[in-house]
């Protein structure tokens, strides 16, 4: 029984490796299958759910090993808590797959990718974490079969990618009839061929002109007067290179310039200087002491637009229910202080072009990329740092986030990152920059615009929606059948 629950645990760990560092995103279309065959061969739902833990376990403490160091005497409790992401999924497996026939490999190949997204959806909520380690995102490197996220965003991929698992796991099931393997094999090829397909035969955008950007990745410099000085050394160094603008990473300017006029006058100059606007990033108190994560637009005038953070990082920036749960921050590396939120999006008129900016963790969520691409915006940029976790496989896995959000959104989208990997994508997901975490310096990015309105953007998240139509219906239908076997069970015995 250990020996499977092991197994099962290394099943997910292995799953992990389809995303950033180690990047095999083609094992994302195969790696679930082996687990969906120990589910199906489990010898009851009690067991089932002891293997669908221990996979998720194994997949969430591998995927996310960098945040336990964080997490200090929480982190066993976090990884209990955890692994039951992926319970209900696998009791639903268990329960299609068991006695699998052609009839219930159909609905398996329905029901079981509903499932998934669904439990996706719900983990993205914002302040249960966003939308990190999804499974659809592994695909940011797989040019055909990531354009899937233009028609319904990363839950599409997803949706496709458990598919084609059941399918495969049904087509090698111990025991399973050669109908059910032909099945669950052919179903598996043509969804495959419906994916290569679409990505291939995909029209390229209409390109409406270019925008160069720039981006300052100085790395972790201490103190708020140091980090400000090697920006504006960094920056100095672009003058001449011919961009259109400049962006610094999250938190670049550790104080408020508007309570410290000598940084705001070194901010113009330096826009001045450069030949472009700068794109800053303020966190800093305010005079209220309160703490805002502000993208400001700075011109050689001054400051010509901010958007402050909406969504901001569970006990990172934040800790939810403070009144209760204030205690966390002295036994981790919680927030002190909760930083406060912005009240909606913001565009920035820049060199003529509409800029969408968002903050860090806000690169995560689909729907903001969405909500930019419905203002009209010609780039999204995203203004990040990683400090916490430097050297860490976050920083490969936040810049992904990017190829996949331009895709979606169908804007090309750039990262940069205070301390990081900065990157920049254009409007189908192809790589224009990429800056490791480990180098320091500037860059520039030559970023092709366009302006296409796609699906997932017109339709919104309506793969979550019909997964979680589809998934109450077989939920609704299975306790219906319950409901009337144990009706059955107690007439007959009533009659004895």
């Amino acid at each position: 029984m250990w020996r499977t629950r092991l197994l099962a645990a290394a099943i997910g760990a292995g799953l992990a490796s389809a995303f950033p560092v180690a990047g095999a995103w083609w094992w994302a279309w195969a790696g679930l299958a082996p687990l969906l065959v120990l589910l199906a061969r489990a010898g009851s739902y009690r067991q089932a759910a002891w293997l669908s833990w221990c996979a998720c376990a194994g997949f969430f403490t591998t995927l996310h090993h960098w945040v336990l160091p964080f997490l200090g005497v929480f982190a066993p409790l976090a990884v209990v808590v955890v692994g039951w992401v992926w319970v209900p999924f696998g009791l639903a497996a268990h329960g299609l797959l068991r006695h699998a026939t052609p009839a219930r490999v159909l609905m398996a190949l329905v029901v079981l990718p509903s499932a998934w997204v669904v439990t996706e959806a719900l983990r993205s909520w914002q302040h249960l974490g966003g939308a990190w380690g999804l499974l659809g995102a592994t695909q940011w490197r797989a040019p055909t079969a990531v354009q899937l996220a233009a028609l319904g965003g990363v839950w599409l991929l997803s949706l496709v990618l458990v598919a084609v698992n059941t399918g495969l796991a049904a087509a090698v099931l111990p025991g399973a009839a050669r109908r059910t393997r032909l099945a669950g094999g052919g179903a598996a090829l043509v969804l495959v061929a419906l994916t290569a397909g679409y990505g291939l035969l995909r029209p390229e955008p209409a390109v409406t002109g270019a925008m160069r950007v720039a981006g300052v990745q100085p790395g972790i410099v201490p103190g708020p007067e140091r980090r400000l000085a090697e920006h504006l050394r960094l920056t100095r160094e672009l003058a001449g290179r011919d961009h259109d603008v400049i962006v610094w990473g999250q938190s670049s300017v550790g104080l408020d310039p508007a309570r410290r006029p000598d940084a705001d006058r070194r901010l113009r100059a330096a826009a001045a200087e450069a030949g472009s606007d700068l794109l800053v990033n303020v966190d800093a108190a305010d005079p209220a002491g309160r703490i805002a994560k502000t993208a400001c637009h700075y011109t050689p005038r001054g400051v010509a637009g901010v958007y402050v953070k909406r969504r901001l990082a569970p006990f990172g920036e934040y800790i939810p229910l403070r009144p209760l749960l204030g205690w966390i921050a002295g036994a981790t590396e919680a927030a002190e202080r909760d930083r406060v939120t912005g009240g909606g999006p913001a565009v920035f008129e820049v060199a003529g072009r509409r800029v969408g900016p968002l903050i860090s963790y806000e690169s995560t969520f689909p729907d903001l990329r969405r909500e930019l691409a419905r203002l009209d915006v010609d780039v999204t940029i995203v203004q990040g740092s990683l400090t916490t976790f430097h050297g860490s496989w976050a920083h490969a896995q936040q810049a992904s986030f990017e190829a996949l959000r331009a895709v979606e959104s169908g804007r090309p989208a750039v990262l940069v990152e205070l301390d990081g990997t900065s990157a920049a994508f254009d409007a189908r997901g192809r790589r224009l920059a990429w800056m490791p975490h480990d180098l320091r310096g500037v860059f520039v990015a030559e970023v092709p615009l366009s302006r296409e309105a796609t699906p997932y953007v017109r339709l919104g998240d309506w793969v979550p929606a019909l997964a979680g139509g589809v998934t109450a219906a077989a939920g609704a239908a299975c306790a219906a059948r319950r409901l009337r076997h144990k009706k059955s069970t107690l007439t007959y015995i009533s009659e004895k």
